[in-house]
């Protein structure tokens, strides 16, 4: 497997460019990007502006791994407005292109809420028609993602949405598309189960994989904890990644919170992955 560090991991005072150095001082071999609003690498960047973060990279001698976003806070694809899941699904297209600039072969996509606990206000969406609507869209965009040969790697996250392995197994299945799969995060997965059993019953449909790590009784995002501080039963979340013959990225994604401590958590990080992964 190959260990990668997702850009909001690093301070973010930092430019895409100066994360994806220091990614590679630190001694990872990939780095996961992601796509803004405006600014920096965003639905406003030139496909030439993208480009040229690609080949940074390529001269860093570090690969881009894959490529995420937090757009999908604000804009759902299981809205109950019309505009707002058309917006969604622009956003899902635009990262798509960018992701083919990029040379990346997978993007990250949150397929939508029921509800969300830590955005005030935000919108709870009937669960069969939150279903739908995402089921609808995801449909659709398979066939953009086919056509530029980048996957769709759907995110386990607290969204009160695909609250099970079984139902996000299933979801996957009835896309139907070899250019849809899991994106699975370990961590998220912590408060109401075990991360092995997604990997296991996931298997061949997972697309990536999310690293972080999470502490039962601390309850809500404070207990988002340091790699190997939380509950995550890491020896067992890599036998079942090599049970099912991963062999693709594992991404520390450590919560932007961890960005007062500057560039040292991701060196830390580095070297938790590396007793992780059972490196010297």
């Amino acid at each position: 497997m190959k260990k990668g560090i997702n850009i909001w991991s690093f301070p973010g005072s930092m430019s895409v460019k100066d994360c994806i150095t220091t990614a590679k001082k630190a001694g990872f071999d990939g780095i996961e990007l992601a796509l803004n609003e405006t600014g920096e690498l965003s639905l406003e960047s030139t496909e030439s502006e993208v480009r040229a973060y690609r080949q940074h990279a390529d001269e860093t001698g570090i690969e881009v791994s894959s490529l995420a976003t937090g757009l999908f806070w604000s804009y759902s694809l299981t809205s109950s407005a019309p505009q707002t899941r058309q917006k969604a699904k622009d956003i899902v297209k635009k990262q798509l292109e960018h992701a083919a600039a990029l040379g990346v072969d997978t993007i990250l996509v949150v397929p939508g809420a029921v509800g969300v606990d830590f955005i005030p206000d935000s919108e709870v969406v009937p669960y069969d028609q939150a279903y739908d609507y995402s089921l609808e869209a995801i449909q659709e965009l398979s066939k953009v993602a086919e056509s530029l040969k980048v996957s769709i790697g759907i995110e386990n996250v607290w969204n009160k949405f695909l609250l099970s392995p079984l139902e996000m197994r299933d979801f996957i299945d009835k896309v139907n598309s070899p250019y849809v799969g899991a994106y699975f995060d370990v961590g998220n997965v912590i408060f109401s189960g075990y991360p092995e059993h997604w990997i296991s019953i996931l298997s061949h449909r997972i697309k990536k994989v999310h690293f972080k790590d999470y502490r039962r009784a601390a309850g809500g995002l404070h207990g988002f904890v340091d790699l190997l501080a939380g509950d995550v039963n890491y020896p067992e979340v890599m036998k079942a990644l090599q049970n099912i013959g991963y062999e693709d990225y594992v991404i520390a994604e450590m919560i932007p919170g961890y960005t007062h401590h500057g560039e040292q958590i991701v060196y830390n990080t580095s070297g938790a992955m590396d007793a992780i992964l059972g490196r010297k």
